[in-house]
């Protein structure tokens, strides 16, 4: 099964952009995913191709309109779930991320201006989504991101099916740090137990870390978790 992913915005030429080269790139020409862009104004109905007009109740800046998102959505409607990028979304998790992934693809719509008429998250099965708490120009870069997210945890895309269970949020923690050769520079050296060679004692040692960097960096995801995250995992038990 492809993963097909439909974007939907002002700016197609944009893609496929950083998702044309490395492991994405790749997998695209591969065909293990497929990308389409549409251009939201092609959907405009009057002479001028207007998207946007003012905001009711008065305002800066401009909105986009719910007949012209409408339309655009309803060309490329079907099972896969679609998404739109704002900053008043639900924040995207790796969690979403791997559903996503397992699923036959997204449409995302990709917000400008000051953002959707809200009516368009009424009338249709639109999910907001925000990939962090900043604001950017466009949905566009926030697209890539989910895009880039999904498509590397395709089958056969990393290459061994094990090589991310241990990143960034997969555990709910933090991954924990990395050291490569030379063994030590300007003055610094790689952690003994790294070099050690007693595997139990790495894993305990690297699960540690990450329990204690994400404690200290990011403790809302130890309080998400319940704590759960502190066990170490089962055959990273220190040998007594």
């Amino acid at each position: 099964m492809i993963f097909r992913a439909s974007v939907l915005t002002l700016y197609p030429d944009i893609f496929p952009g950083p998702l044309g080269t490395s492991l994405a790139g790749r997998a695209l020409e591969e065909g293990t995913w497929s990308l389409e862009t549409k251009n939201i104004r092609d959907f405009a109905t009057d002479k001028h191709r207007s998207v946007d007009d003012t905001p009711a109740g008065g305002g800066a800046g401009m909105v986009l309109k719910p007949d012209v998102l409408a339309a655009a959505l309803d060309s490329v409607a079907d099972h896969r779930p679609m998404l739109a990028l704002t900053p008043r979304g639900t924040p995207l998790t790796q969690e979403r991320v791997r559903g996503l992934a397992a699923g036959e693809g997204v449409v995302l719509l990709c917000g400008r201006f000051e953002g959707f008429d809200e009516r368009i998250f009424e009338a249709r099965a639109v999910e907001p989504v925000s990939v962090g708490d900043y604001v950017l120009s466009g949905g566009e870069l926030g697209a890539m991101v989910i895009l880039d997210a999904c498509v590397r945890l395709l089958p056969g895309v990393m290459g061994a099916a094990s090589s991310g269970e241990e990143e960034s949020f997969e555990q709910g923690l933090l991954e924990y740090p990395h050291y490569t050769r030379p063994v030590t520079w300007e003055g610094r050296t790689i952690p003994e137990v790294l070099r050690s060679g007693d595997h139990a004692k790495i894993a305990a040692w690297r699960h540690e870390r990450a329990v204690e960097d994400t404690r200290l960096r990011r403790p809302d995801l130890i309080e998400r978790h319940g704590g759960a995250s502190q066990a170490p995992p089962s055959g990273a038990q220190r040998k007594k």
